[in-house]
């Protein structure tokens, strides 16, 4: 035999030589919680070493995490049930806990990528990302709601926002409203390719953003659909998406890789809390080795095409001191 491809992976040193995708905590954005309160720190119990923060706890979290070498964060709010209304108008406040924490953040961490959270469910009284109506969720209607959530987060310091409603046109809608307001320099991921998914329970507990009534099948894609996710990227660049992202993540390595060989915009891609709570799981139950479950799972998705990875082990990662 000429061709002996055993050769090339002999030892470790020629292994390490020939591979073609290595991970970096660079790579990747860590999604962070906050909360109402002070001195408060709440472990999320689906999503065990993930926890809600106080604003002063959350801070300190944010430092130790970038001694660890993590640049990118996504910070996403717990609202109080009765701050939630119809409308989202917590949302849009100025001083709520979520734009008083975008504000600090980017006082205190100047040098950090913070993508914000764009979206009605975290605030909303429905639980669903769009206001409702007659059981229905209206499209156009919720888009202005979106737009001044947007330049309220522009206002508190945030340069990049992720629109994760999955309503048509918000992305050009948010484009143009922010432009017109001022803040042409903050850049948009949007959630181009967001499925459906049943991946995303644990994280609807750390937010307690549960539809308050059936699904979000009418906004979210369909898991079967793979093309249709073409069809969101073509509109998402046309509209001035700066990113591309995929989620869930492992679940869609397929999605993700489609994305990268047809756009030139860079794509992220969310490795979303169920993928997290299931390999902690099963690591808390011996069944599998958890921190290299967690490494490949990671790898997958850098593989698969993805340049940003949104992921619960990004600390637990850095931790490593693997990059």
């Amino acid at each position: 035999m000429l061709q002996r491809p055993r050769r090339n992976r002999q030892s470790a040193v020629i292994r390490s030589m020939v591979e073609e995708n290595r991970l970096s905590v660079k790579d990747m954005m860590f999604p962070l919680f906050v909360m109402e309160g002070q001195n408060t720190q709440t472990e999320i119990s689906s999503m065990p070493g993930i926890y809600r923060f106080t604003l002063d706890l959350l801070l300190a979290e944010i430092e130790s995490c970038v001694k660890l070498g993590i640049q990118s964060f996504a910070l996403f709010p717990q609202i109080p049930e009765s701050k939630k209304d119809s409308m989202a108008t917590e949302s849009y406040k100025k001083g709520n806990i979520y734009t008083e924490s975008i504000y600090e953040i980017s006082k205190r961490f100047p040098e950090i990528s913070l993508l914000t959270d764009v979206a009605m469910d975290p605030y909303s009284s429905d639980g669903h990302d769009g206001i409702v109506k007659d059981g229905k969720i209206l499209n156009d209607e919720t888009l202005p709601v979106l737009a001044k959530m947007a330049i309220t987060q522009a206002q508190a310091g945030s340069k990049l926002i992720g629109p994760s409603d999955m309503m048509d046109g918000r992305v050009g809608y948010l484009r143009q409203a922010l432009d017109e307001a001022g803040y042409s320099q903050v850049g948009i991921m949007a959630y181009t390719a967001k499925y459906a998914s049943a991946f995303y329970g644990p994280f609807r507990d750390a937010l307690e953003s549960a539809p308050k009534f059936g699904d979000k099948k009418t906004y979210q894609m369909n898991p079967a659909n793979r093309r249709e996710a073409l069809i969101e990227a073509e509109l998402d660049e046309m509209e001035g998406a700066d990113f591309l992202m995929v989620k869930p993540a492992l679940a869609y390595l397929d999605i993700i890789a489609l994305l990268k060989e047809n756009s030139h915009l860079p794509i992220a891609a969310y490795n979303v809390s169920g993928e997290y709570a299931m390999v902690k799981a099963a690591a808390q139950n011996g069944w599998i080795d958890g921190e290299k479950a967690m490494l490949e799972s990671l790898l997958s998705i850098k593989r698969a095409g993805a340049q940003v990875i949104l992921t619960y082990f990004a600390k637990e990662f850095a931790q490593l001191k693997l990059a």
